[in-house]
C-alpha cells in the first residue's frame, strides 16, 4: 500500500500551492513512484486544467493521465456528499495501488464556508487513512491569531479522529518569525516571500483578457512588482518608475507610450515589466511601426478595459506559481527548504528509499548535494540570456555561489528585462585592469617555454574562456561552465594549457550520465576523443568508474566492443582487450569486462547465455566505447529511442573541474552542470 501525505489548509491563500511543491521535491527524491491526487477540485477542472495537478505533473513528469488523479467536483460532492466520498475513495485506491507514495491535496476553499470546509478534508482524510500535514497561513495575523487557528485545526481534527502528522505554518510575516517558532515548537514556520502572491504579466494578461501588441514572450513570465497609472505627462511619470512596475496607460497616449520604451531601454532607469494601453485603442500604424524597430523586449498589450477599470483590476490580481515559471518555483522550494525539517517529515510518514534511481531522483540529489558544499562557479558567458535564468535559478536555490563574466551594465540589463533576479552573483570584466595584469604575468609564466610574453598574454586573457580558466586555476573559484556561445574547442582548450591532467592521468574525456525510468548509466567518452588509443581507453576507463564513484553509482565497467570475450578478432577488437587487460593490472579490485557488446553488458538474459560467469555482464553501470563516433551516436540513440536523460557531458582527468556545454543547452542543462561542476570541485577539496 502506497505511503500517504494529505495536505489540508484551514484558509484561503494559505499558499497551499508551493507547499506541495515542496513536499513533491521530497517525496520524488526518496521514491520513483509518486503520484499526486486531488478529492475535490472545482467544476471547470472535472477533466483537464486544475493547476496544482497541472504543476506537479509537468514539472515531476508524473505519468499518469489527469483524471486519474481527481476524486469527485464541487458538484458532485454538493448532490451527493457520501457518493462522492465512495467515488473519492474508490479512484484514490485505484491510484495508490499503482505507486509507492501518494501527495493528497486537499480542496481550496473557492465553495463553502472555511470551517465546514476544513471539517470535509479531515473526513476524507480518514476515509483515504492519510496522515495531514495542516497548513495555517501567517498572513496579515498576529501571534495570537496564529495560536488560535493551529488550536482550532487540532481540535477538528481530534474530533474527527484524523492523523496530523505536522503543522506548517506559512507566509509568516519575518519580524514574526522567531516568536512564531518558539510559540510553536512542534511546527514548521515558513516566512512569507512577496514574490510568490505577485503576479506576472502573463496573469493580468489573462485577467484582463488582453491582446499582445509587440514584445518577447519569454518575458511574459516576469513578476509585476506593482501597478502605476500613466495620468501625468512623462516627465513626471518617469518620476515614479521603479524595477517591475507595469504601467497602465490610456490608448491613445502615443507620446508617453514612445518615451516610456525608450526609458525602458535606457541604461540607468529602472526596467518595467509590461505596459498596459487601455479602452482598446490601438496606436496609429505609424507608431506601431516605431514600436517595432525599437526591437524591444517590453510587453506592450491591448485591453478593452477602460483606466480606472484596468487599475482595479490589476490591484485585485494574484499570482500562481503555474504563471510564474522557473523563477516562482525555485523561490517557493527555497522558502520550502529553508522553513520545512523535510528529513522529519519523510522520517514521520515511514518512506523507505527506493532502490530504483529516477532521472527526477538523481537531479534532485545531485542540486542537493551541491547546495551543500557552497561551491563558487565562473559562467564566462554572463550576458547569455539562457546563462542569466539558469543563475537566477541557482542562486534562489544556493546550488552554488556564481561569477558572471561581462559588462556588468549589460548583463543586469539583461537580466533586468528577463525580470531574473542576479543580484547574489559577483559580476567581473575581463578587461579589469588589476585583474588582467595579475592572471597575464601568470599565463606568460605557464606558457613561457611556448615563447609567450607578458604583453601578448594580456590581450590572451582578456578572452572569457581563459578569463574564466584562469580565475580556477589561480582558486578564486571552484569551477567553470561554458559553452552554451562558444565552441567546445573554445572552452576547454585554455584548461589543457593551464589546468592540466591530473597526476596520472594521460588523457583528458568526458562521460554522461544517462538517466533511464529506473536507473542512471554512466557513459564514457562521447565528446572529446575521436579514437584513443588502448592506453587512453583504459585511462578513460578508470577515470569513468571514478566518476560513477562519486554519484553514488557503483562502478561495473563494461569494454564496449562489435564482439564479446574471446570470440573476435581485430585491430578494434584487440584495443579494447589490450586497454581491459591494462586497467586489471593497475585496478584489481575495479569490476570490468571487455571486450563486451552492449547487449551483454546490460541485458542479463543475454550475459547469461555469453558470460554467465562475469561480474559485469548484465549489470553494468559504466559503458565505455572504443571511438568518439561510436559514443556520440550511441548516447544519442539511447536518448531519442528509450527518453533517456541525458546530462553532461562532464569533463574528467583535470586538475580542476571545467565543463562544457552544448550550444543548444537548455536552462535546465546548464543548472544541472553546474551542480555536476560543484560536486567535482567538492570531490577534489574533500
Amino acid at each position: 500500500m502506497a505511503q500517504s501525505l494529505y495536505l489540508a489548509s484551514l484558509d484561503a491563500s494559505s499558499g497551499k500551492s508551493a507547499i506541495a511543491l515542496g513536499v513533491m521535491e521530497q517525496l520524488t527524491k526518496q521514491t520513483g513512484s509518486v503520484a499526486v491526487f486531488r478529492p475535490i477540485v472545482r467544476d471547470e477542472h472535472p477533466e483537464s486544467g486544475d493547476p496544482i495537478i497541472t504543476l506537479l505533473r509537468q514539472r515531476y513528469r508524473l505519468g499518469d493521465h489527469y483524471a486519474d488523479s481527481v476524486g469527485a467536483t464541487y458538484s458532485q460532492v454538493r448532490a451527493n456528499g457520501k457518493n462522492a466520498m465512495s467515488r473519492i475513495v474508490e479512484r484514490y485506491h485505484a491510484l495508490a495501488a499503482r505507486h509507492e507514495a501518494i501527495l493528497i491535496v486537499g480542496s481550496d476553499y473557492t465553495d463553502v464556508a472555511n470551517v465546514v470546509e476544513f471539517g470535509f478534508n479531515t473526513q476524507v482524510a480518514v476515509n483515504l487513512a492519510a496522515p495531514m500535514l495542516m497548513v495555517v497561513t501567517g498572513f496579515n495575523r498576529s501571534l495570537t491569531d496564529i495560536e488560535a487557528a493551529c488550536r482550532f485545526g487540532v481540535d477538528e481534527a481530534k474530533a474527527a479522529h484524523a492523523t496530523i502528522l505536522g503543522t506548517v505554518i506559512n507566509r509568516v510575516d519575518p519580524e514574526l518569525a522567531d516568536q512564531v517558532a518558539a510559540a510553536h515548537p512542534e511546527a514548521d514556520v515558513i516566512v512569507e516571500r512577496p514574490k510568490l502572491e505577485a503576479p506576472t504579466v502573463a496573469d493580468l494578461i489573462e485577467a484582463a483578457d488582453g491582446h499582445l501588441l509587440s514584445g518577447d514572450t519569454e518575458v511574459l513570465s516576469r513578476i509585476i512588482t506593482d501597478v502605476v497609472v500613466a495620468a501625468m505627462t512623462l516627465p513626471n511619470l518617469l518620476n515614479r518608475l521603479s524595477e517591475g512596475k507595469a504601467v497602465i496607460l490610456p490608448g491613445d497616449r502615443s507620446e508617453v507610450l514612445l518615451g516610456l520604451l525608450a526609458a525602458h531601454q535606457a541604461e540607468g532607469v529602472p526596467s518595467l515589466s509590461a505596459v498596459f494601453l487601455t479602452g482598446g485603442m490601438r496606436p496609429p500604424p505609424q507608431v506601431l511601426d516605431i514600436v517595432n524597430g525599437m526591437d524591444s523586449r517590453l510587453p506592450i498589450i491591448l485591453v478593452d478595459r477602460d483606466t480606472f477599470e484596468m487599475a482595479v483590476l490589476a490591484g485585485g490580481v494574484h499570482g500562481t506559481l503555474l504563471a510564474g515559471g522557473d523563477s516562482k518555483i525555485a523561490t517557493a522550494l527555497d522558502a520550502f527548504a529553508s522553513g520545512v525539517d523535510s528529513e522529519r517529515l519523510l522520517s514521520q510518514m515511514r518512506l523507505t528509499t527506493s532502490e530504483a534511481v529516477t532521472p527526477l531522483m538523481f537531479e534532485h540529489r545531485m542540486l542537493e548535494r551541491a547546495r551543500k558544499l557552497e561551491r563558487h562557479i565562473v559562467l564566462p558567458e554572463g550576458a547569455e540570456p539562457r546563462i542569466i535564468k539558469a543563475a537566477d535559478m541557482l542562486l534562489r536555490r544556493n546550488v552554488a555561489r556564481l561569477t558572471l563574466l561581462g559588462e556588468e551594465s549589460a548583463i543586469r540589463q539583461q537580466a533586468s528585462e528577463l525580470g531574473a533576479d542576479i543580484d547574489q552573483a559577483r559580476i567581473l570584466n575581463p578587461g579589469d585592469h588589476e585583474i588582467r595584469e595579475r592572471f597575464a604575468a601568470e599565463y606568460a609564466k605557464l606558457r613561457s617555454h611556448k615563447g609567450v610574453t607578458v604583453d601578448q598574454a594580456m590581450d590572451v586573457v582578456t578572452d572569457v574562456s581563459y578569463f574564466g580558466t584562469m580565475m580556477v586555476h589561480t582558486g578564486m573559484v571552484d569551477g567553470m561552465v561554458s559553452g552554451a556561445v562558444h565552441t567546445t574547442a573554445h572552452t576547454i582548450r585554455p584548461s589543457f594549457e593551464i589546468i592540466k591532467t591530473k597526476p596520472g592521468t594521460s588523457v583528458v574525456s568526458s562521460v554522461f550520465f544517462m538517466c533511464l525510468e529506473d536507473r542512471v548509466l554512466v557513459y564514457g567518452d562521447c565528446a572529446v576523443n575521436p579514437n584513443p588509443t588502448a592506453e587512453q581507453l583504459a585511462d578513460i576507463a578508470t577515470s569513468s568508474a571514478h566518476t560513477a564513484g562519486m554519484f553514488d553509482i557503483e562502478p561495473r565497467v563494461a569494454m564496449l566492443s562489435y564482439s564479446t570475450g574471446a570470440s573476435g578478432q581485430g585491430a578494434e577488437v584487440d584495443k579494447v582487450r589490450e586497454a581491459t587487460d591494462l586497467v586489471k593490472a593497475t585496478h584489481a579490485n575495479l569490476a570490468i569486462e571487455g571486450p563486451i557488446q552492449y547487449d551483454a553488458a546490460a541485458d542479463a538474459s543475454v550475459a547469461g547465455t555469453k558470460l554467465p560467469d562475469s561480474q559485469v555482464a548484465g549489470r553494468a553501470t559504466v559503458f565505455i566505447v572504443p571511438d568518439l563516433n561510436t559514443g556520440n551516436n550511441l548516447y544519442k540513440a539511447v536518448q531519442r529511442s528509450a527518453g533517456a536523460i541525458a546530462v553532461g557531458p562532464l569533463l574528467q582527468g583535470l586538475r580542476k573541474p571545467v565543463n562544457d556545454l552544448s550550444r543548444g543547452a537548455t536552462v535546465v542543462d546548464i543548472v544541472n552542470t553546474v551542480a555536476l561542476t560543484a560536486i567535482q570541485a567538492g570531490e577534489e577539496t574533500s
